[in-house]
């Protein structure tokens, strides 16, 4: 969103995977993005390219550096490991369905994943993206994941990780933080689009 005074923070899931389209949880597992996922991140270059960036962000995986190559920025590409995707541990790979059938009532965002990592984890990370951010204090283009972007939006507006269960992406979404009258009022300027 061109025309803010403040700095602000562009954020982009990656393109459709298999297991995107499937449902499948996908945290460290390396899918490539399907055709139409290429097609969907090459169209994002003119909606990403209205704006300059300081830096370009991106998760390690194979998904968001296509997204992020594609969409035009893979030159400026730096990838930072805490915007690494959710570790599913033992539910990688697995649908919700199939989980909730062996589990009924379990959430991701409440509960986490045996051998993986809690919402809680996935703040840390976070926060320290945020922090480095704010010390960039420039606007900033990050390649991500669903859940890891949801987490990351929550800390931003200063609710706790779980909360990121309220925010939902789809692919090559893209979304943008901000803040409203100065630099000490963090807000969501724009969601899912």
């Amino acid at each position: 969103m061109p025309g803010s005074p403040y700095p602000q923070i562009t954020l982009v899931r990656h393109g459709e995977t298999a297991w995107s389209r499937s449902g499948r949880h996908t945290g460290r597992s390396d899918i490539p993005l399907t055709p139409t996922g290429e097609a969907a991140a090459r169209a994002l270059a003119l909606r990403l390219r209205i704006q300059s960036y300081t830096a370009v962000w991106s998760s390690p995986s194979r998904r968001a550096a296509t997204t992020c190559e594609l969409a035009g920025f893979g030159d400026q590409r730096a990838i930072d490991p805490d915007l690494a995707e959710w570790d599913y541990g033992a539910y990688e790979g697995r649908t919700t369905p199939a989980i909730l059938a062996e589990r009924p009532g379990w959430r991701l965002f409440r509960d986490g994943c045996p051998g993986g990592e809690t919402a809680a984890d996935v703040g840390i990370r976070a926060d320290r993206v945020i922090a480095r951010a704010r010390a960039l204090d420039a606007d900033l283009l990050v390649f991500s994941s669903a859940h890891c972007l949801r987490v990351l939006a929550a800390r931003w507006i200063g609710l706790p990780p779980e909360a990121g269960a309220l925010l939902v992406l789809g692919t090559t979404s893209v979304s943008v933080l901000g803040y409203e009258h100065d630099c000490t009022e963090p807000v969501l300027r724009a969601w899912n689009g």
